[in-house]
């Protein structure tokens, strides 16, 4: 792709940055064919920005163990108006973007949904910056994966600096929230979101943190799914993951930044909206759960301000 229309960073960051992303997608829907076993593969939709750039969506669906995956690689740049600028937190219109991102929606309600991010921005003014995360949303909590997964994203950014983790995790936990139900969106995990280039690191340092949060996607994932997918439910335990869906849908139609930068830039709708389940539904004011019952208890853990590395162990 020719990304010429801004200046690059360094002399060859950009080009190096956005040749990983998209050899990544390739390798990491490799590993989750390879974990769900099934007759489903992949599908490949490359796809090209009127207004500069393209991508590559690679979408899963009926699979054994997910109903629903995608996978998406982009690489976008031009320029978008004023408002969408000032609405971005933009400081210049004109910009370019890289980055994956993946949303799996497993058949199981025992499979946790999950969700990672990585991207690098830079605008027309000279700033570049790098963003993302990974977070966790189970439809029944299981405290001991919930710590584990935390703990090995504590593992991630102690690699890079100390002070990532309990930084990170907070954003998630202010990020990934629904103010109009008052409830997480699920356990959380890490997100961050403008590290600096030439502020909070060099372009290689950053991008090596980027590659590290990446490539923990994968094995973390491809366990839980061995771990829970032979799991029993049955039709109450899908009634709830219908419900927990919805929750799903509501935040990346109202509140995710990457749905809105993607619209707003003019992007492929197909490939932004590929995040959302394939099967959901809103009840008209549903009775809480029971106290006592499954669906209660991960009902209580869906708060701002857990600490996973502790509270879980606490209460196990």
């Amino acid at each position: 792709m020719n990304s010429s229309v801004l200046p690059a960073s360094s002399p060859t960051i950009r080009p190096e940055i956005e040749a990983w992303l998209a050899d990544f997608q390739l390798r990491l829907c490799q590993q989750l064919e390879t974990a769900d076993a099934g007759p489903a593969h992949f599908l490949t939709d490359a796809w090209q920005r009127e207004g500069g750039g393209g991508g590559r969506s690679k979408v899963l669906e009926h699979g054994r163990i997910l109903e629903k995956g995608g996978v998406g690689f982009s690489a976008v740049w031009g320029a978008m108006s004023e408002a969408a600028a000032r609405q971005l937190h933009m400081p210049d219109p004109h910009f370019y973007a890289t980055g994956v991102s993946v949303v799996l929606h497993p058949r199981s309600p025992r499979v946790p949904i999950i969700h990672m991010n990585v991207r690098y921005f830079e605008a027309g003014n000279g700033e570049a910056w790098f963003g993302g995360g990974i977070d966790l949303t189970p439809i029944y909590v299981d405290e001991a994966q919930a710590s584990r997964f935390h703990q090995r994203l504590r593992e991630v950014c102690d690699r890079h600096n100390p002070a990532y983790y309990p930084k990170f995790t907070r954003w998630a936990d202010t990020y990934f929230y629904l103010p109009h139900r008052k409830e997480t969106r699920g356990v959380g995990g890490i997100f961050y979101d403008r590290l600096t280039v030439g502020t909070d690191g060099t372009a290689e340092e950053l991008f090596a943190f980027m590659r590290d949060v990446a490539e923990l996607f994968g094995p973390v994932y491809t366990e839980l799914m061995a771990e829970n997918h032979a799991l029993p439910f049955g039709e109450r335990e899908e009634a709830w993951q219908t419900l927990r869906r919805a929750r799903y849908a509501e935040f990346n139609l109202a509140f995710d930044r990457g749905t809105r930068f993607g619209l707003e830039t003019g992007g492929r709708t197909e490939s932004i909206l590929m995040s959302l389940p394939p099967r959901t539904g809103w009840a008209y004011n549903p009775a809480p759960p029971a106290p006592g019952t499954p669906e209660a208890t991960t009902l209580a853990w869906l708060r701002q301000g857990v600490d996973w590395l502790a509270d879980a162990s606490a209460n196990a």
